[in-house]
């Protein structure tokens, strides 16, 4: 067999159902033999090699499968903003880059590079596959260190010598995939069981915990875990915005996002009354800590990831698991049946429905705000309410992803949300979407982005039509980079420097690309345009007239706390 038919023969092996990119002239090979239809794997064209891998990274949170996109020699830079992503949020993805004749790559070679230099640095493993037969073995390796452990990317570089190459040696068993590494967690462990002792000791002993829930126990899929154990403790359980779906939002001990990216003066001030956290499957970072200022000194932490890393790493901790969160909660949950009989009632937290109940009465006036531009709030809250059972949403950073991590509530676990806060590059919410639609067709998924992304994905509007992926875009206008706005206002004061953009007819060129399209023109049209998004058929893109973050403060405490003083307008 050629290099090219190893290579779609392991994939179909592993049952990967998509990859996603385009196409150059090192990958010509492997495309040619693509076209012989005998393959199960689908490729998926996008129309640039960056916005590929994050369609693959889209799919890769919602299917549980590695995430797997390809790009070219030409390409292969291109998907950088992709990978460091992946590596910073611990998402399974396999990158494949085709390259020139290695012995090439110092003559000049047109589109010849070190990739390896590259991608060394931001991936689990990057491996140049230097013969043909050697691609059934760099292959398994690349799916077991994926899904294993702390999982995350590994770049697979195959020179077009190595497609083209045959081998007459490889026999049917070479190709048999480890079964256990198809999905993700390849592999569950608990943590220590002394370790887990002292941490129920200190849940049984605190008056007033927290469970903080971070995008790892999404990648456990521990929901069920997470629910049973707060329900055994009465405990109330928040969420970082990348954990968001952990736990339904509308039961009785959620608190919701907390920290600087999504929490609210309402799960804030729970976590600062804390006398202990638990963190489950979080890096404990910037955003789910509100630079380092929550929980307050004193707080006993425990904390369980499955990286031996960031376990400890932040923030002083009294007990640290290193485990598998659904593997670990389950062993917990089963030493606790035996300790206690019936569930913890906690004094600490009777009024806790009554406070929620107070902050979601403050947020009522945003809610049935008539304001024109319109209010985000009012925006995500008729979401919350239109979108059927079967969604998924994807944000971009800025007005979409803050206060649909906020306020919109989500009803059942699992993901629902995705955000690529790790890193936030503009522009993803549109082919991660485009991803996200081919692991779940059944569902409605929308893109939620700014005008400022728009501008890094308008060409992936040709991608949407043509792959009639039932997609919805919500188009937040503010004619701005305007969380750049509100950062400037915040740290030195109104002297904004490129910030704003021309007036521009987004519904016109997204209509010119075959997109059936909508503006909201005034504020008798936001539930009647919004249940028109939800009801169409195929992809449809919404304008939504909004102001920039500086004029009306999204829930970011920092902000809103500098808001206050100035009397701007602010929702925390």
């Amino acid at each position: 067999m050629k290099g090219s038919e190893l290579v779609l023969k392991i994939l179909d092996h592993y049952k990967v159902k998509y990859v996603f990119g385009l196409p150059g002239e090192t990958t010509l090979p492997l495309y040619f033999e693509w076209a012989t239809g005998a393959y199960e794997v689908r490729h998926v064209m996008l129309r640039d090699e960056r916005n590929a891998c994050f369609a693959a990274d889209g799919y890769a949170r919602v299917s549980y499968s590695p995430g797997v996109c390809e790009a070219p020699s030409s390409g292969a830079a291109h998907v950088i903003p992709s990978v460091v992503e992946a590596y910073a949020s611990s998402l399974p993805m396999i990158y494949i880059t085709t390259d020139v004749p290695l012995h090439l790559e110092k003559k000049n070679m047109l589109t010849g590079f070190n990739q390896t230099a590259i991608f060394s640095g931001i991936v689990k493993e990057s491996h140049t596959v230097l013969r043909a037969r050697d691609i059934p073995f760099v292959f398994k390796r690349a799916f077991r260190v994926a899904t294993s452990g702390r999982p995350g990317p590994v770049h697979i570089r195959i020179p077009i010598d190595v497609l083209e190459e045959e081998d007459r040696d490889i026999l049917p068993k070479d190709l048999e995939p480890q079964q256990e590494f198809i999905k993700y967690p390849g592999h569950r462990f608990a943590a220590d069981e002394d370790k887990i002792l002292k941490a129920i000791d200190l849940l049984l002993s605190s008056e007033r915990p927290v469970i903080v829930c971070g995008q790892g126990a999404l990648y456990s899929q521990a929901w069920e875990e997470i629910i049973e154990l707060a329900e055994m403790l009465g405990i109330p359980v928040g969420s970082t915005i990348t954990g968001k779906g952990c736990f339904p939002e509308n039961h009785p001990l959620s608190i919701g996002v907390i920290g600087a990216r999504g929490g609210t003066s309402f799960s804030n001030s729970i976590l600062r009354g804390a006398d202990l956290v638990f963190y489950i499957g979080s890096n404990v970072d910037y955003a789910a800590t509100d630079n380092w200022s929550l929980p307050l000194p004193g707080t006993k932490v425990i904390h369980l990831d499955i990286s031996e890393v960031e376990v400890g790493n932040n923030i002083r901790i009294d007990v640290g698991l290193i485990g598998d969160a659904k593997a670990t909660l389950r062993r917990m949950i089963d030493i606790l049946r035996k300790r206690i009989h019936m569930k913890i009632t906690r004094d600490a937290y009777k009024d806790l429905q009554a406070r929620r109940g107070s902050y979601e009465k403050y947020l009522e006036e945003h809610i049935v705000s008539r304001e024109y531009p319109v209010n985000p709030l009012r925006v995500v809250k008729a979401l919350e309410k239109m979108l059927p059972k079967n969604y998924i949403i994807v944000c971009d950073p800025g007005v979409g992803a803050i206060y649909t991590s906020a306020f919109f509530r989500i009803s059942e676990p699992g993901r629902k949300i995705l955000f690529n806060y790790s890193i936030g590059s503009l522009g993803y919410s549109l082919p991660a979407a485009i991803g996200a639609w081919y692991a779940n067709q059944d569902a409605t998924v929308l893109s939620l982005m700014g005008d400022g992304s728009f501008g890094f994905v308008a060409g992936e509007l040709e991608s949407l039509a043509r792959l009639e992926a039932n997609v919805k875009i919500l188009l937040f206008n503010n004619q701005s980079y305007g969380w750049m706005r509100a950062t400037t206002l915040f740290s030195y004061g109104p002297r904004y420097f490129e910030t704003e953009f021309k007036h521009i007819d987004y519904v016109k060129i997204a209509e010119g690309f075959g997109i059936y399209v909508a503006r909201i023109e005034g504020p008798d049209e936001v539930e009647p345009k919004i249940r028109e998004l939800i009801k169409s058929r195929g992809p449809m893109l919404l304008e939504i007239p909004v102001v920039p973050e500086d004029k009306l403060v999204p829930p970011v405490p920092l902000w809103a706390e500098k808001a206050k003083t100035l009397g701007i307008r602010y929702i925390y």
